[in-house]
Parts: structure tokens; C-alpha cells; sequence
């Protein structure tokens, strides 16, 4: 697949993962990788409020991509996050398959498009409830 990492569209959401080529609906765009942690240490770091790439499987695997750049999934952002486009909406899924991850396409993704996934209601609850507590 070929992927690049350029300005996100969204306003105020730094860098965005877009493809090159047409995606068919189905295909697996990219697998999520990072550090691999327990959900011990996942807490610890979420604690500590360092979880913005931190990705939970199961129990004893989470995946964390804070300090592994170089893995392009990380750049996928939420098209339901904080600033929204009127017309742009998520175009793929997280899907788990055994112990990885993967950015799957939900629908025919066209050459050009940046690559947006649900981060779940959890992750923007948790997020704007950082917000308040900062304020």
C-alpha cells in the first residue's frame, strides 16, 4: 500500500495518513504497530496522561506508537474528533485479528484520501475531560 504522511485536513490535527492508490472496501490499509506493553503498563501511562498513540487488544497486549514514528498508522486521525469537517467522515475501521491490529477500509477509499478511524467515543470522552481538568 502506499501511504504518505502530510498535513491533516482536519483543522488543528498536525500530520495525516493518505493514500496514494484507490482502496477497496475490505482491504487491510495498514497494520497498527508500536511498542508492545502489557495493560499494566498501558494504565500506568495513561495515568500519567502519555497515551495519545496507545492502542489496547486484550489484557496482556496493547500496542503503544508514541516513540515509533516511522510506523505510519499512528497518523490516521478521527474524522469525529474535536474539529470536524462538514462532509468528512471515517472511511476505515481498527479490526483485531489475533494479536495485530490493522486500519481496514469501510467503504472504496480513492487515490488522495487521507485515512480516517474511529478512535471510539471512550478515547474523546477521556480527551475533553483532560481538556477540563487542564482549564
Amino acid at each position: 500500500m502506499a501511504l504518505l504522511i502530510k498535513k491533516s485536513r482536519l483543522p488543528g490535527a498536525g500530520k495525516g495518513l493518505f493514500t496514494t492508490k484507490a482502496i477497496r472496501e475490505g482491504c487491510k490499509i495498514i497494520e497498527y504497530r508500536g511498542e508492545i506493553i502489557d495493560y499494566q503498563e498501558y494504565r500506568r501511562r495513561a495515568r500519567k496522561e502519555v497515551d495519545q498513540y496507545l492502542f489496547y487488544l486484550r489484557r496482556d497486549l496493547c500496542i503503544d506508537a508514541m516513540h515509533t514514528p516511522q510506523y505510519k498508522a499512528r497518523y490516521a486521525n478521527d474524522a469525529n474528533g474535536f474539529t470536524r469537517l462538514k462532509g468528512v467522515k471515517n472511511n476505515s475501521d481498527y479490526i483485531i485479528y489475533g494479536d495485530k491490529c490493522f486500519i481496514v477500509a469501510s467503504r472504496n477509499i480513492k487515490a488522495g484520501e487521507e485515512i480516517f478511524v474511529d478512535y471510539t467515543n471512550h478515547y474523546w470522552k477521556s480527551m475533553k475531560k483532560r481538556l477540563k481538568k487542564k482549564r
